[in-house]
């Protein structure tokens, strides 16, 4: 399972590695004494107008008679900002495929840099803070940012925290749940069923669908559809996992990449043995584990021959997605929102994403902070978000209960303008309407008409008893070195012992949690122990 990385993406992360070393000479000479709280931005408000750099994300979807520089947006943003404050706003295109990479060279370069750049990678945060090569943002927030502040949050700002101190305002994310669960609710029904409410009324319905076959499917029924995914695997995983303490928390749960993971927490074998258990029974996809991108599961269950799955929360209601596809090909399935797996509380828990989507900053050479800080600011001011995100009432969208909703009608002109919303409202992760239950349905009312309840009870079991992810206030460098190594050996962990025979589950768990913690497991707990006793 574990997949060998090409030429050309080590040669690209070596380059990366070593122009992220040349970034902090370059941070730390001469530029670095243009500090972001010496700014004054006097000049931009009354004389010599200042030029604000801004990174912008390139996708290559600009639309016919817009470039990524010059836009609906970019126009909103000088009219609206940058001209009654006497600065010009220069946005400097950066490949979205890419990123890091010409990240790390503007960087390097220091007096090329934008005044504002982002990155998704909390590593590279990390690295840039740790290096010297931000301005640090405490006192400029406080200054001249507080509609900013307010709108972010202390939760999502101390994401933007090194050491305790701010070196990046991280975008706030509007929805925080992740994951929801999925059910043919016409199977049920056929079977006079009720929906299961507990992991153990799970495991009876799915052996009701193995044996009476209610879809039909000729012996090609698939209980429980399994991709070798979050998606698929962290709500049943996490529901077997047990209360702990703390200190548990911090040092036994193991992040690799972006994700938490239950590798070291009491019941994490739990669920492994039962996924054995679905699969030696005929429950569950037998071919899973080939299936990283999901587009097995989502074949069988457009097909008709899935009980149920679990899913990012709104993936199957989409234009054109599962659901349609699957009502298509069987025009009277119906698929219901489920939350089922439950744990040794009686709660149904599950990861959730982590307040964050960029992370905006402000390097150390900058000699225009204030003015970035202001702009951040500005964007969280008054209707301006509001506008970058839906464009002009009554011509992009209307007002539905306080929420904007698209106007099916409008001209492709007219959707062109916001084309490139999610690049330019940098301050957020999705869209923002003031609360979590109006940004939740301005997702609802995104989706096509006969899908919207379905999407809302999605969302609402994506956000219902959820696991924060675990914050650090420093880098753990283990993590970075064997994270990509040890997601592959998390997968094969999975992979062996649901496939293996059940009398040989425990001499293969104990070998491969053997081999995994020998190959940086211990490395990362030992590392997290430590930053866990020094933050307490």
């Amino acid at each position: 399972m574990v997949k060998v990385a090409n030429v050309k993406k080590k040669a690209s992360m070596l380059l990366a590695l070593t122009l992220a070393s040349t970034m902090v000479l370059s941070a730390c000479g001469s530029n670095n004494e243009n500090k972001g709280s010496e700014s004054t931005g006097g000049e931009g408000a009354s004389g010599k107008p200042v030029t604000l750099k801004v990174e912008v994300f390139d996708r290559g979807n600009s639309p016919s008679g817009s470039t990524i520089t010059k836009n609906y947006l970019t126009s909103y943003a000088q009219d609206n900002f940058g001209t009654p404050n006497n600065i010009n706003l220069q946005y400097v295109p950066i490949p979205r495929s890419e990123e890091i990479q010409k990240l790390n060279v503007l960087m390097a370069s220091g007096s090329d840099v934008p005044d504002i750049v982002f990155t998704y990678d909390s590593p590279t945060f990390y690295r840039y803070a740790q290096q010297g090569g931000l301005t640090e943002l405490g006192e400029l927030l406080d200054q001249y940012g507080p509609n900013l502040k307010k709108f972010l949050g202390e939760d999502t700002l101390a994401y933007g925290q090194y050491e305790g101190k701010q070196y990046a305002l991280p975008a706030k994310r509007a929805h925080l749940g992740k994951y929801s669960s999925f059910i043919r609710q016409d199977w049920l029904d056929k079977l006079n069923l009720p929906v299961p409410q507990t992991t153990d009324e799970l495991y009876n319905t799915l052996k009701a669908f193995k044996e009476k076959d209610p879809g039909q499917t000729g012996g090609k029924v698939i209980p429980l559809g399994m991709a070798l995914a979050s998606a698929q695997y962290e709500p049943l995983i996490w529901s077997f996992i047990q209360p702990v303490t703390e200190e548990q928390r911090y040092t036994l749960t193991q992040q690799l990449g972006s994700n938490d993971y239950p590798t070291l927490l009491p019941g994490f074998k739990d669920a492994l043995q039962f996924m054995n258990r679905l699969y030696n029974e005929g429950l569950m996809s037998t071919d899973f584990s080939l299936d990283e991108d999901k587009k097995k599961l989502g074949e069988d269950a457009a097909k008709g021959l899935v009980g149920f799955f679990s899913e990012d929360d709104m993936n199957p209601f989409y234009a054109d997605a599962l659901y349609a596809t699957l009502q298509k090909n069987i025009p009277d399935a119906k698929l219901s929102a489920v939350d089922v797996y439950t744990n040794s509380e009686g709660k149904h828990p599950k990861p959730e994403y982590a307040p964050v989507g960029l992370y905006l900053m402000i390097p150390k050479s900058s000699k225009n902070a204030v003015e970035a800080i202001k702009y951040l600011d500005w964007m969280a001011s008054g209707d301006n978000l509001l506008n970058m995100q839906n464009g002009v009432e009554g011509e992009n969208y209307t007002l539905q209960d306080g929420i904007p909703v698209t106007k099916a009608d409008a001209s492709d002109e007219v959707k062109n303008r916001i084309y490139n919303w999610g690049d330019m409202a940098i301050i957020s992760n999705g869209k923002q309407l003031g609360d979590t239950e109006k940004n939740v349905e301005a997702y609802v009312f995104g989706m096509p008409e006969q899908f919207r309840e379905e999407t809302r009870k999605a969302l609402s079991v994506s956000r219902s008893d959820t696991i924060k992810p675990v914050l650090f206030d420093r880098p753990i460098e283990a993590q970075s070195k064997y994270g990509t190594s040890l997601r592959d050996k998390f997968h094969e962990i999975i992979v062996k012992t649901t496939m293996v025979k059940p009398d040989q589950f425990d001499g293969t768990f104990e070998s491969m949690m053997k081999d995994y913690m020998a190959n940086g497991g211990q490395a990362i707990l030992d590392e997290r122990t430590k930053a866990y006793e020094a933050m307490k």
